[in-house]
């Protein structure tokens, strides 16, 4: 069991609290509590260091604590998985997969210091501009404060802590209470390969009210927040002035398939998107569109491949789908099924809450506009399959939810994509894949409810550093 203490210098734990697997309510480890007293501390360590410019770490000296950080993840990567595992409940293949991403994305960070840079403004073109030359440099932008969700316990700290070390911004991280030994792990990493304590503050506080007070005091810089569009939408509405922010929520992530597609070659595709991680994925598949000629098809199809994945114990490497994360939201996937189905939809397979932590992998077909989920995010392993005679109403479909995030248009026909991907609400759309595809380093951005700003390593990168440009005037340019 992993025992975690506080990581704000000079403050005291309040107390203690215990994190458990959401597969058998067992103790995984425990972490250490601060109030409003260590708080302050955390924020005013993080201000005076910002402000002490001698104490600034130059970029080699960051790429330096990347690089040992990303071998001591190495050398430690089954203790990692096991830690992700206990608490998040992913399944061990999954949870395989991210360390490995989270690996990568502390080498992604490296490879940003490496190449993003500053660049000459142009002078001497006209005569204002005369005897002049100007560059920017780049500067870390100040203390970040980043909350995370509890999906991915640890590749989603990998992702806002990384790039605020590697920018050079102290970072106050307030993982997800259901999920925190992964991300003090990751940090106790960073201290361990030579990052300053006071660089990197893992906390957990003992009410909502002070993470709130932390997240919108004036010396915070940047605001990094991972979670539910409710939470990030309040909290970004009570920011102090200047601070900066990015926000990644939900969505209810669309596919539309044509009449034309290579059935063989997607349904296992649109199964993974579904049911991977039990469903609890940002940008998980869950509203298939499918034209009428194919639609009938494509949910039987995939009940048939919903039935036959393996439920269970996530440390067990057969298991394919494990628990839901925070056991009373099991009720809630159970209670939108349930609405859906007495409104006249078809349950083709599942509908069935197994346990507190599992819901049976769950297809429905032709679910009426009106129901909750087909307008919310149902982060659940359930998918719906509806309907459609052609493209416009598909769009139409697709298009009518309040949120607008990652996409997806399966078919043989290019224009037919095309046509798809210029006219989806979305700011990435797949063509011939499932909705859930990401590689760290490219733009992940929520728009409309789903989120403000873009994410992805390089762009978290860029947010956390200003461009601060320099002017010189002599006679001899």
């Amino acid at each position: 069991m992993q025992e975690f203490k506080i990581m704000v210098p000079g403050a005291a734990a309040i107390d203690t609290i215990e994190v458990t697997s959401p597969f058998d309510c067992s103790v995984v480890g425990t972490v250490e509590r601060i109030d409003d007293r260590g708080a302050e501390l955390a924020l005013n360590t993080a201000d005076k260091l910002f402000k002490n410019k001698t104490r600034w770490l130059p970029a080699h000296e960051r790429v330096s604590v990347l690089e040992k950080t990303a071998e001591l993840m190495q050398l430690q990567f089954d203790d990692l998985v096991n830690l992700a595992l206990g608490e998040g409940g992913k399944p061990y293949a999954d949870s395989q997969v991210e360390v490995a991403r989270a690996i990568d994305g502390v080498k992604n960070c490296i490879e940003c210091v490496r190449s993003e840079h500053g660049s000459e403004i142009p002078m001497g073109v006209n005569p204002a501009s005369m005897n002049r030359i100007a560059v920017t440099s780049k500067e870390p932008i100040g203390p970040v404060m980043a909350i995370s969700a509890f999906n991915h316990p640890l590749n989603l700290i990998v992702h806002q802590v990384g790039p605020a070390v590697a920018s050079g911004c102290p970072v106050i991280v307030k993982p997800a209470t259901d999920t925190a030994l992964s991300c003090f792990k990751f940090v106790e990493l960073l201290r361990e390969a030579g990052l300053p304590d006071e660089y990197a503050q893992a906390v957990v506080v003992t009410s909502n009210d002070i993470a709130t007070d932390m997240v919108t005091d004036s010396r915070i810089a940047f605001f990094s927040f991972i979670g539910s569009g409710a939470v990030g939408w309040m909290l970004k509405s009570k920011l102090a002035p200047g601070t900066r922010c990015a926000l990644e929520h939900g969505g209810a992530a669309p596919v539309i398939v044509a009449e034309d597609v290579d059935l063989d070659a997607m349904l296992p595709l649109l199964a993974k998107g579904g049911f991977y991680h039990a469903g609890q994925v940002c940008v998980s598949v869950q509203r298939i569109f499918a034209h009428h000629s194919v639609a009938e098809q494509i949910a039987e199809r995939l009940a048939n491949m919903a039935d036959a994945l393996i439920v269970g114990d996530p440390a067990d490497p057969k298991t394919e789908v494990g628990p839901i994360i925070r056991h009373e939201e099991t009720d809630r996937v159970a209670e939108w099924v349930d609405e859906a189905v007495a409104a006249g939809a078809q349950l083709i397979c599942g509908g069935t809450k197994i346990s507190d932590a599992f819901y049976q992998p769950t297809v429905i077909l032709d679910p009426p506009a009106e129901v909750t989920l087909r307008k919310q995010e149902i982060f659940g392993p359930v998918i719906s399959v509806n309907a459609y005679d052609d493209m416009e109403q598909a769009i139409a479909m697709a298009n009518d939810v309040p949120y607008s995030f990652q996409a997806s248009v399966m078919t043989q026909d290019i224009d037919k994509a095309m046509y798809a991907y210029r006219r989806l609400n979305a700011s990435a759309v797949m063509v011939n894949d499932h909705t859930a595809f990401r590689v760290d380093w490219m733009p992940f951005a929520g728009l409309k409810e789903s989120g403000y700003g873009i994410g992805g390593i390089p762009y978290t990168y860029e947010d956390m550093q200003i461009e601060k440009m320099l002017v010189v005037k002599s006679k001899n340019l």
